[in-house]
């Protein structure tokens, strides 16, 4: 289950850092981003739509593959995407805007706002909550997260069931992605504002720059030009898994188009919105390069700010270059496309950067019961490990804190993951026993040996 992924922490080493050598944009980025479209379309199965501008121009606003597979119904730039963690950055503005207006203090212990709240949460800021350095555990890493996602858990129930647990570091001390965080702080906006999260980012943040394809995706309403979710299922697409939407809520549940949420980056290139002093905490890096619901970091020695989503049926990016007035949106109704990858692929067409085609690999056929032998622990360094699990003759693999995606094999022990570029190899010893893992990325090798 990939579900709100931001994009500091896509698989495994570092998606973001990848710089591919086969290609540099030439004279003509339309061009180059349209050739790059189809052929992650063919290699990636690539299903959704983009958005490329510069310099206050965008170069290419266009969807590719079907919004609906059963009615041929194609996706557009106007076609709405559930955006998964990109909702966090709404949730971000939405508690500094409250801020601006005397309502709450991101310095303020979250249990000014809970009722019942545990000794251990006094410590705990909202500016921990923004910054996922909380400590309060991740409702979605949970072992029982699957078999209860398909039921309503409103935020005061999500926040009641993570009350209980402890923490797992000192509030301040480190950086852990929690989504549990997130709607902690959709819970806090319902009772500071008295209005629905929902209605809250529809009337101060939505309509106040014309966002008027974006909002929250309860399931329930009629909503037209909604793209459908997929999951990849060998050579097919099937309807992704059920996800009762008062889950995400503040942490993953909004929806939109690549237009809404480009008119979303040129208001924060304003005062439109946030004060400049608010939009300066927005964009303030903490641990682990996060801000307030962005990722924040140099590519190509540009300054970055970014945050992609994974959610059911979904993955999605938005990578800004405030510096560079240039804009990559990347909305995808699959919900293993690489989004965090094109996205970046897409900003080095634009800045005449390097960069690799997509090229399609072949799958081997293998007996699944040979992947018995790779379901473990291996451990890579002490505080990054693989879990690689067996679920319907099919092999995953999830590194800490990210998500579990799935491996494919180009022989009985090499396997490669389709949502970023790398390579797994299992290793033997005489007697067949595997013992351990090679990681392949970034013309990197870095070893794990199996340790359950």
């Amino acid at each position: 289950m990939r579900m709100f992924t931001p994009a500091s922490r896509v698989l495994l080493l570092a998606a973001l850092c990848i710089t591919s050598v086969a290609h540099a944009a030439q004279t003509d980025p339309v061009a180059k981003i349209e050739e790059y479209m189809q052929a992650t379309m063919k290699a990636d199965r690539f299903t959704g739509a983009i958005l490329v501008a510069r310099d206050d121009k965008i170069l290419v606003s266009k969807g590719y593959g079907m919004a609906d597979i059963e009615d041929d119904v194609p996706n557009a730039p106007h076609t709405k995407f559930r955006l998964g963690s990109i909702t966090k950055q709404f949730t971000a503005a939405a508690i500094l805007l409250l801020q601006e207006r005397g309502k709450l203090g991101v310095q303020d212990s979250v249990c000014k706002y809970v009722d019942d709240c545990p000794a251990a949460w006094q410590p705990i800021t909202i500016h921990h909550l923004l910054t996922h350095t909380s400590g309060i555990p991740n409702f979605t890493a949970m072992p029982d997260y699957l078999k209860t996602m398909a039921l309503p858990s409103p935020a005061k129930e999500t926040v009641g069931r993570v009350r209980a647990l402890p923490l797992e570091f000192k509030p301040g001390e480190k950086f852990n992605y929690s989504n549990s965080g997130y709607v902690l702080l959709g819970h806090v906006i319902e009772k500071v504002s008295g209005q629905s999260y929902e209605q809250f980012v529809r009337e101060n943040i939505f309509k106040p720059i014309g966002m008027n394809d974006t909002g929250y995706d309860s399931g329930r309403s009629i909503l037209k030009h909604r793209a459908s979710g997929y999951t990849p299922d060998g050579e097919a697409f099937v309807n992704a898994a059920y996800l009762d939407m008062t889950i995400p809520h503040a942490a993953g549940a909004l929806y939109s188009t690549v237009g809404d949420l480009y008119s979303w980056d040129q208001a924060l290139n304003t005062e439109k919105l946030l004060t400049k002093k608010s939009l300066d905490a927005l964009f303030s890096a903490d641990k682990n390069e996060y801000a307030y619901g962005w990722g924040v970091r140099q590519q190509f020695n540009r300054r970055n700010t970014a945050h992609g989503g994974g959610i059911n049926g979904f993955a999605t990016m938005i990578s800004r270059f405030p510096e560079d007035k240039a804009t990559v949106i990347v909305l995808s109704n699959n919900d293993r496309a690489p989004a965090s990858r094109i996205a970046r692929d897409l900003a080095a067409i634009t800045f005449g950067e390097k960069y690799e085609l997509p090229v399609e690999r072949a799958v081997a056929k293998v007996d699944p019961k040979v992947y018995d032998l790779y379901v473990g622990e291996y451990e890579l360094s002490p505080v990054f490990k693989i879990t690689v699990t067996k679920e319907d003759n099919r092999l995953y693999a999830q590194a800490t804190n990210q998500p579990k995606l799935e491996l494919f094999p180009t022989s009985e022990t090499d396997f490669f993951l389709r949502v970023v570029k790398a390579d797994i190899k299992f290793v033997k010893n005489e007697q067949g026993q595997v013992i351990g893992l090679a990681l392949f990325q970034n013309g990197q090798q870095a070893p794990g040996k199996k340790i359950k």
